[in-house]
C-alpha cells in the first residue's frame, strides 16, 4: 500500500502528467499541497464585470466581460480576414484580436451579449488595449445554469487564479477541484491554543474556503486564517534564529583611547551627521556586549554607512581585533577598498614607512587575484598584520584563516544566508559580531520578515554638501519635443563643464540575425507600428547620440558585457572628465561616484523597477551642482507604469518608494525572489496591508520558541517549519 501523504502525491498521478508538466514548469507545482496552497488571486462575482481599465499591459491576464460588438475584418485585398470584438465591463473597452483560421469558432460563440471569463496578454495596438487570441470560457446564463460550464464552482464568487499563457485560470480550478478533498488532510502548523485564542479557523477548512468561497465572509476567513500560518511559521524561524544566537559567546570589543579609532576621528574634515552618531552609539553598544552583534543599518545611497561602518571595523581594531568587509562583487569590493584606504590615509599604511603609529593595514582579497598577491593578503590575515580586509565571498573559503576575526560588515547585494555566517563564525575564536548594510530603504513590517533576525538601524539623513536632484517623466510618444529638450539640457550640463549618464535596459549585441539592412529596417518598422519594439540598447543608443542630438560631445559606452579592464579604463576616463556623456546599462547602479556628473537621462525608464530607478538616480547630484534626472518613457498617459514614473519623478523619499515599489509588485519580491522567478514562501501575506498580524506573530513565535526552543511539543509547526527551511536554504544555495 502507497503510504505517501495525501499533500505529498505528486501531481501527475492526480491531474494528469500533460497537465502537470506544465504546472511544474510554468507555476512550480509539484505537488497536491503545492496545488492546495495555489490560492486564487481574485474572485470574480458571478455578475459583476472586471474592471478593464486598469489593465496592466504586458501581463497575462483573466477578466470577465460581456461581448459589445464583433465584425470580420478583410486584409491583403480580401486574402486574409481577422475578427474584432469589443468587450466592455461599463467602463472600458479592450478589444479582442482573432486571425486566420482561427475566427470561425469565436465567430459563432461570442455574440453581442454573451458573459465569459477571456485570458491573454495585454498588449497595445495603434494605442488602443488590445488581447491577441485570448483564450475563453463562456458563462452562461446566471445562477444556476453557469454551473454547467465552470465544473462545480457553485458559489457566486468565480475564483480567478494566477495563470500562464499555457494554462489558463478555469482550467486550474478544474484541477483544483480534483485534489481539494485531500485538504481534509492537511496537517494545521498553528498551536490550538494559538488558533482558538485568535479565532481562526481550522486549516483543511481555510483552504476549502479559499478556493470555492460561497460569501466574501468565507474569502476574509480563509485569507486571515493563512496569512497567520504564513507569518507565524515564519517568525519561529526567526525567533529561533534570534534564540540560537543569543545563546552564543563572542568577544566583547571597545575601542581604546588614543587609538586609530580617535586617530581618524581627529582627521575628519567634517563631523558626523546627528544620524551617523545616533546609530554609531548603537553599534559601539553592541560591540561590546558579550553576545555577537546581529544589526542591519539601512540608510539610502550616499547617507554614509561606510563612514559609519568603518568606524565600527576601527573600533574592533582598537580593540585588539580584526574586521572583515564582504561585498557582492569584485568591482565594489575594489571601490569600498579604494574609498576606505582613501577615508583612513596614513591610518591605513600600517607596517609601512611613513604610516602612522596607529595605523592598520587594509588588505584586499577578491577571487581573481594573481597567486602572489593573495598569498601575501593570506599571510596578512592569519598573522593579523591587516586590521581590515575587503573581499567578495572569496574571504570565506576554507582556506581562509583570520589571527582574531572580531566583525563581520555585509554590504549586501543578497540576503547573506544562514550558512555563509556558519563560515564566518567559524573563522573567529568566537563568533565575530554581525553588521549588515543595505541602500535598500526597507519598510518596518518587511524588516520583520526580511531581515527579522537583526535589530535595525536607520539613516535617514544625507550628509551636507548633497544637492537635491530634480525629477521630471518626459513622455517621448506623446510629446516628442521633450525629448529634444532633454537632450538640450544635457548639452547645457556639459557646457557648464559637468557630465551626463544615458542609461538604457539593453546592451544592444545579442547576435542580430544577418541579413541585409532593408529586412532589419522592416522589422523595426512592424515593431514599431505593433508598439512591440525591443528595449531600447546602449550601442545603438550611443551612436544615434554622437551621431545626431550629442553631435561633438565625447560619449563612450558601457556595460556588463566588456572586459573588466575595459570597463575600468572607461569609469577612469569618465571619473576624470575625459568623457562627457556615458551611455551605460544598470551596471552604474551600485557604487559609481563620479561628483561632476549633474544630469541622467533613463531611456525606457519603465522598464525598470521603482527601486531601481531610485537607485540609478543616486548616481547623480553627488556634488555640489544640483541633479537632474529626466525618465523617458513611451508608455501612454494613463497606464500604471506612467504612474509609476511620476511617483519617483515627485519624492526622493526612498522609504516612500520602497513602500510604492511593494504594493506594485507585491511581497513575492520583497524576499527578492520575483527576479528569480522562485516562488516565494509568502503567498497570502502583503506585507505592508498586515504588519499587524506580522508584529503579532513575532510576539506569538517569541512565546512559542521561548517556552520550546526545540518545538518538541509541536511537531506539525515542526514539519511547515522544516518545508520552509528547505525552500529558503535552496534559495541561497541558488545565489552562491
Amino acid at each position: 500500500m502507497d503510504l505517501v501523504p495525501a499533500l505529498e502525491e505528486p501531481l501527475k498521478k492526480v491531474v494528469g502528467p500533460a497537465t502537470a508538466k506544465v504546472m511544474a514548469e510554468h507555476l512550480g507545482l509539484h505537488t497536491v499541497g503545492d496545488l492546495l496552497h495555489h490560492y486564487p488571486r481574485r474572485y470574480a462575482e458571478r455578475g459583476e464585470l472586471t474592471r478593464l481599465a486598469e489593465l496592466p499591459l504586458d501581463e497575462h491576464v483573466t477578466v470577465v466581460a460581456q461581448v459589445a460588438s464583433a465584425r470580420i475584418l478583410k486584409f491583403n485585398g480580401g486574402r486574409g480576414q481577422r475578427l474584432e470584438v469589443t468587450i466592455t465591463d461599463g467602463s472600458g473597452q479592450v478589444q479582442l484580436v482573432f486571425f486566420g483560421r482561427g475566427i470561425h469558432k469565436p465567430h459563432k460563440d461570442l455574440l453581442p451579449g454573451t458573459r465569459a471569463m477571456f485570458a491573454g496578454k495585454v498588449s497595445v495596438f495603434n494605442r488602443k488595449m488590445q488581447l491577441a487570441h485570448p483564450a475563453y470560457e463562456l458563462l452562461r446564463g446566471d445562477g444556476d445554469e453557469a454551473g454547467e460550464t465552470v465544473g462545480s464552482w457553485a458559489g457566486a464568487q468565480l475564483p480567478i487564479y494566477p495563470a500562464t499563457a499555457k494554462l489558463e485560470s478555469w482550467k486550474i480550478a478544474k484541477s483544483v477541484d480534483m485534489v481539494l478533498p485531500s485538504a481534509q488532510e492537511a496537517e494545521d502548523p498553528l498551536p490550538p491554543a494559538l488558533r482558538d485564542g485568535r479565532g481562526l479557523i481550522p486549516l483543511p477548512e481555510a483552504l476549502l474556503k479559499i478556493h470555492r468561497p460561497h460569501s466574501k465572509a468565507d474569502i476574509a476567513a480563509a485569507r486571515d486564517r493563512l496569512k497567520w500560518d504564513e507569518a507565524f511559521v515564519l517568525q519561529v524561524a526567526l525567533a529561533r534564529r534570534r534564540y540560537a544566537d543569543a545563546q552564543l559567546p563572542a568577544v566583547p570589543r571597545r575601542p581604546k583611547a588614543g587609538g586609530i579609532l580617535d586617530a581618524f576621528d581627529a582627521k575628519l574634515p567634517f563631523t558626523l551627521t546627528e544620524g551617523q552618531e545616533k546609530v554609531s552609539k548603537e553599534i559601539f553598544d553592541d560591540l561590546a556586549t558579550e553576545h555577537p552583534m546581529h544589526r542591519l543599518l539601512q540608510g539610502e545611497v550616499g547617507s554614509g554607512k561606510t563612514m559609519v561602518a568603518l568606524r565600527a571595523m576601527l573600533a574592533v581594531v582598537d580593540a585588539g581585533g580584526q574586521a572583515a568587509m564582504l561585498a557582492p562583487t569584485e568591482v565594489l569590493a575594489q571601490q569600498h577598498h579604494r574609498s576606505i584606504v582613501e577615508m583612513m590615509g596614513e591610518l591605513a599604511e600600517g607596517g609601512m614607512l611613513g604610516g602612522s603609529d596607529q595605523a592598520t593595514k587594509v588588505t584586499l582579497l577578491t577571487g581573481s587575484m594573481g597567486a602572489a598577491g593573495r598569498r601575501q593578503a593570506l599571510l596578512d590575515l592569519v598573522t593579523g598584520e591587516a586590521g581590515i580586509v575587503i573581499g567578495t565571498h572569496a574571504l570565506i573559503e576554507d582556506k581562509v584563516q583570520f589571527h582574531d576575526l572580531g566583525l563581520v560588515v555585509v554590504d549586501e547585494q543578497h540576503r547573506f544566508g544562514v550558512e555563509q555566517r556558519d563560515a564566518l563564525r567559524g573563522k573567529g575564536k568566537q563568533p565575530p559580531h554581525l553588521l549588515v548594510m543595505t541602500a535598500t530603504p526597507i519598510p518596518r513590517t518587511v524588516a520583520m520578515t526580511v531581515f527579522g533576525d537583526l535589530e535595525t538601524s536607520v539613516l535617514d539623513q544625507l550628509p551636507a554638501g548633497r544637492s537635491p536632484i530634480a525629477s521630471h517623466v518626459v513622455p517621448a510618444q506623446d510629446k516628442p519635443h521633450f525629448l529634444a529638450r532633454a537632450w538640450e539640457r544635457v548639452r547645457e550640463e556639459v557646457e557648464n563643464g559637468h557630465q551626463a549618464y544615458v542609461v538604457c535596459p539593453r546592451i544592444g549585441d545579442d547576435a542580430d540575425e544577418p541579413g541585409d539592412s532593408k529586412k532589419a529596417k522592416k522589422k523595426a518598422e512592424d515593431e514599431a507600428t505593433a508598439e512591440k519594439r525591443p528595449p531600447l540598447a546602449v550601442l545603438d543608443v550611443a551612436e544615434q547620440l554622437a551621431h545626431g542630438p550629442l553631435q561633438g560631445l565625447k560619449v563612450e559606452v558601457l556595460h556588463g558585457r566588456m572586459q573588466p579592464d575595459d570597463k575600468d579604463a572607461v569609469m577612469r576616463r569618465f571619473a576624470a572628465g575625459e568623457t562627457q556623456v556615458l551611455v551605460a546599462t544598470t551596471v552604474i547602479e551600485v557604487g559609481v561616484n563620479v561628483p561632476n556628473a549633474t544630469a541622467m537621462v533613463i531611456m525606457d525608464a519603465d522598464r525598470f523597477g521603482v527601486s531601481q530607478l531610485h537607485q540609478l538616480r543616486g548616481r547623480v547630484g553627488r556634488g555640489s551642482a544640483p541633479g537632474l534626472c529626466l525618465l523617458v518613457t513611451d508608455m501612454p498617459e494613463a497606464s500604471p507604469a506612467r504612474g509609476r514614473l511620476g511617483a519617483v519623478a515627485s519624492t526622493l523619499d526612498g522609504f516612500e518608494l520602497s513602500r510604492i515599489d511593494l504594493e506594485q509588485r507585491r511581497e513575492g519580491d520583497v524576499l527578492g525572489q520575483a527576479q528569480s522567478g522562485v516562488r516565494s514562501s509568502l503567498r497570502m501575506l502583503a506585507v505592508i496591508e498586515d504588519e499587524e498580524v506580522i508584529a503579532a506573530a513575532r510576539e506569538e513565535a517569541v512565546t512559542v520558541v521561548a517556552d520550546d526552543p526545540e518545538l518538541e511539543r509541536l511537531p506539525a509547526l515542526r514539519t511547515a517549519l522544516d518545508a520552509l527551511l528547505d525552500a529558503e536554504r535552496e534559495q541561497y544555495l541558488d545565489k552562491g
